[in-house]
């Protein structure tokens, strides 16, 4: 099954995530999707700046298939609150 993927979304919340994981699943893009709950980021924002934004996001993981992943992304971008959304996806 090396086909066989996992996405890992950040959401800005529940609300969110929940709309992304119904909405994959609905056009059949996904098999399951996991919302894990608050996770608390940290990162560099504005970028070069050297200062360090902390937050909240709810991490949303999407099961999938390889071959599916270019569809998911798209959907996710359309649908996301952020402008530069985490989609990473792990085999």
């Amino acid at each position: 099954m090396t086909d066989m993927i996992v996405i890992y979304v950040t959401c800005a919340n529940t609300e969110e995530a929940k709309a992304i994981g119904r909405h994959l699943l609905e056009k059949r893009l996904c098999a399951c999707t996991n919302i894990l709950g608050v996770v608390n980021p940290m990162f560099l924002w504005p970028p070069k700046t050297g200062m360090i934004y902390e937050g909240q996001e709810v991490a949303l993981l999407i099961k999938t298939l390889e071959s599916k992943y270019e569809e998911v992304e798209k959907e996710i971008i359309k649908l996301h609150s952020f402008d530069t959304p985490c989609i990473i996806a792990f085999p």
